[in-house]
């Protein structure tokens, strides 16, 4: 490389850098004494389930972006408007931002806190597929690894009485996240530089995935480090990577909400590092996992050290998606207590698992208490329960075991479950040196076993009635 070119790269890293500082710095200037106030949901579980705490906006002002300069097809006003509307809403102590009947284009939309982002019967959010649109860069993660990435298209940091509800839609553009799919060799390096300086324990801020041929997608929706969320009433279609993603975050409902996304990675829910979360009466149509409960990746979890528990999923209908509920493989920072009860999954969907804990001998944490009850099934296309202790994907070749740390899974209690024609009941890969433990069946009716009602190694305490 020549004294230019390093020049260069030097000149756009430190001006990234410093962008990121200014834009963390505005996100965290948001808190305004609060008008709003918060209702509490009892929920429950067969744990003992705190209530949770979300926002109540029946009374509080309304902001419609209309108000301030946003005009159809023009996305500079309209992103401009939110932009003002939600600071006057936060400013004010809290409010709902009203989006209007009719098709709104976008870039990236910044919560803050005692805000909720409203969409009218007949609102579509857009958002645009252009990666500029979502700069600054913002402390984010890829995969369970912390970094500075693409703003997700709707990001709420260290904020409190958060909602987005509605009648509406929110939709991505996909021109561009699609061709950013593929997993080419530019992208793997940079994956590989980002797991390098999260297992090195590298500080955040030196992380910065924009800039590069990284091409990290952004999340469609993140709570960071945010507490007293609620998401209800809305449609998403689409998304560059994960689409709703609870970080580091408390006191979650996520209710009646219709999902579907079918590109890669297009996980409907996923959990991580977050407590307190009530999940029900949802759709999803996902192209990946319909809820996905994670807790981090290997060092960055061991050093935030807060397990993802006391999540309940009820009522909900899985059209498409691998599996119904998944845990892993990021789930270093431990998970417990989670309770699926009265979910189905709709006769042609492209299910895997029902149940699929996976983790590998990098992650350790965690997992204990899953209660899962009262699921009606179609075809299968593997079984009712896969947990597998040796999932490590493209990662086996790509970098070295920095430490070697083997996950405890027990107490799994699986009751009332129906389903039509499967390969298996259970598939248990458990590790010889921490074999699984305690997994309880109880009730399993399916229509036809296509291989073998029971596949499992290194188990101990298997009951199945």
């Amino acid at each position: 490389m020549n004294p230019v070119q390093d020049k260069n790269i030097f000149f756009v890293k430190n001006t990234l850098f410093l962008l990121t500082l200014v834009a963390v710095s505005n996100l965290c200037s948001c808190t305004q004494k609060s008008t709003i106030g918060n209702i509490e949901i009892k929920v429950e579980a067969p744990f003992e389930m705190p209530s949770i705490k979300v926002p109540d906006f029946t009374s509080s002002e309304k902001f419609p972006i209309t108000d301030f300069g946003a005009v159809l097809g023009n996305q500079e006003k309209i992103s401009q408007a939110i932009e003002k509307a939600i600071d006057q809403a936060n400013k004010a102590g809290g409010g709902m931002v009203i989006i209007p009947e009719g098709e709104w284009i976008t870039g990236k939309i910044h919560l803050k806190s005692n805000v909720n982002l409203h969409l009218n019967n007949g609102a579509v959010l857009l958002f645009s597929d252009n990666p500029k649109d979502y700069l600054p860069p913002v402390h984010t993660t890829w995969e369970g690894m912390e970094c500075f990435n693409y703003s997700p298209l709707i990001y709420a940091y260290e904020c409190q009485n958060v909602a987005i509800t509605g009648e509406g839609e929110l939709k991505a553009k996909m021109d561009v996240w699609e061709k950013w799919f593929t997993r080419p060799p530019a992208h793997m390096n940079s994956l590989k530089r980002l797991y390098n300086l999260a297992a090195k324990d590298r500080p955040v801020e030196e992380r910065q995935m924009v800039g590069d041929s990284a091409n990290l997608r952004p999340h469609f929706i993140q709570f960071n480090r945010s507490e007293n969320i609620l998401v209800e009433g809305i449609t998403i279609t689409n998304s560059p990577f994960w689409v709703i993603h609870p970080y580091l975050s408390k006191d979650i409902v996520i209710r009646n909400v219709k999902v579907k996304a079918h590109g890669h990675n297009n996980d409907g829910v996923d959990p991580e590092m977050s407590q307190n979360i009530l999940i029900e009466n949802c759709i999803f149509d996902q192209g990946d996992d319909a809820i996905a409960v994670k807790s981090g990746r290997n060092q960055d979890a061991w050093r935030l050290n807060t397990p993802t528990k006391n999540l309940v999923i009820k009522n909900c209908t899985v059209k498409n998606g691998h599996e119904l509920l998944a845990i892993g493989s990021e789930l270093s920072g431990g998970i417990e207590n989670v309770f699926v009860d009265s979910c189905e999954v709709l006769e042609g969907a492209k299910l895997n698992h029902l149940v699929y804990i996976k983790t590998n001998e990098r992650r350790g944490g965690y997992v204990k208490n899953i209660y899962v009850s009262n699921i009606k099934s179609g075809k299968i296309d593997k079984g009712i329960l896969g947990i597998e202790t040796d999932v490590l994907y493209q990662w086996r070749d790509l970098v070295p075991t920095y430490e070697r740390r083997l996950t405890p899974i027990k107490d799994i209690f699986i009751t009332n479950v129906v389903a039509k024609n499967v390969d298996f009941i259970s598939h248990i890969n458990g590790n010889q040196e921490v074999p699984v433990k305690h997994i309880q069946l109880k009730n399993i009716k399916v229509d036809s076993i296509r291989e073998q009602e029971l596949i499992n190694t290194n188990v101990i305490g298997f009951d199945i009635k």
